[in-house]
Parts: structure tokens; sequence; C-alpha cells
């Protein structure tokens, strides 16, 4: 199963279990109500008494089954987490070193600007676009360069490979595997025996 499947399928389960207990709590200060406000034979205070017990015993098996699902719940959480944050790390790695490549031809472009060698435009553009200030001094200096000698080079960009697609962080998460099994799933009315408000 996958982790966003399961996430759906407990958190749903949680939701259950907390209706019928509001339902039957609902019932049981109903009961306690009529125990303590209505006097009456021995016989129907013990039949109130029991069912005011039954309620409770499915009250607490409601709540246990509802922790043991939101826990489940916690450790898919942490699962989710986990994989959507290497996602993201995967693709803020790549970033970075698309970013310190690009960087350095930046530099190389303007290092041959200086040298007063001729580069292409897109080049001189892209060093533009990265710092005026830098594009400037390796213009200056180039042209004091120049004078002396002239070389041509071709763009740093042009062998460059297609972008790399990345996958969605939440997509990766959700569609990642829940693990092992999560606590057998079990309808709320099969606790309460049936009964609901």
């Amino acid at each position: 199963m996958k982790i966003g499947e399961a996430q759906q399928q407990y958190r749903e389960q949680v939701h259950l279990c907390r209706q019928q207990k509001s339902a039957l709590t609902k019932q049981l200060e109903e009961v306690r109500k009529k125990l303590q406000h209505f006097p009456q034979d021995k016989e129907t205070q013990e039949k109130y008494q029991s069912e005011a017990a039954t309620l409770e015993l499915t009250l607490d098996a409601l709540d246990e089954k509802e922790s043991e699902y939101q826990e489940y719940l916690d450790q898919l959480s942490e699962r989710y987490c986990a994989y959507w944050n290497a996602t993201v790390a995967e693709q803020q790695k790549d970033a970075s070193k698309e970013y310190a490549a690009d960087v350095a031809k930046i530099m190389e472009v303007a290092r041959r600007i200086m040298k007063g060698a001729i580069v292409p435009a897109s080049d001189e553009k892209k060093l533009m676009e990265f710092s005026q200030d830098i594009y400037q001094v390796a213009k200056n200096i180039g042209s004091m360069a120049r004078r002396e000698k002239k070389e041509k080079y071709d763009s740093l960009w042009e062998d460059e490979k297609e972008k790399k697609a990345y996958d969605d962080p939440q997509e990766v998460a959700e569609n990642a595997s829940a693990g092992p099994a999560g606590p057998s799933i079990v309808d709320a009315a099969d606790l309460t025996g049936g009964s609901s408000a």
C-alpha cells in the first residue's frame, strides 16, 4: 500500500472512531442521568448499570483502536517526510551543482574578456545578467588587452544537456511504500457491538 493511500484510509478510521465515541458518550451520559435522577427498582437500576459498563468498555476499546491508528499515522507521517525531504535534497544538490558550474563558466567568460578575446554575445549576456560590475571590469580590462592580441572562443553553454526533470516531492512521498502493514482496520460498529447513535 502506498503512503498516501494508507494515510487517507487510517485518517478515515480515526474519524469514524471519533464519531462512534461521540455517539456512545452521549448514550452513556443519558444512561447516567437515568441512574441519578429517576428512582427505579433494583432490576432496572442493574440494567442501566450494566448498560453503562458496556458503553464504558466499548469507549475504552474505541480509544485503544484510535490510539493504534493514530500511532500508525504518525509513523506514516515520518516516512512521508523522509521521502519528501530526500527528493527535495536531491533537487537542491543538483541545483547547487548546476549553479556552481554556471558560476565557473561565467568566471571563465570574464577571464576571456579580460584577456581581450572575442566571446559569443550570448556568453557576454550571461555575464552581464550575473553581475553588471564584473562585466564592466572585464570589458574595461579586455579593451586594454585587446590592443595586444585577439582570441575567439565558442560559447561555453552550447554543449549543455537538457535539464533534468524532477519528481514532485508530494507525489514521491505519497506513492512510496507504507512499509510494514499497519494495524488491522476494524469497523467501528464492530467494536460498539453494532450499536450507534
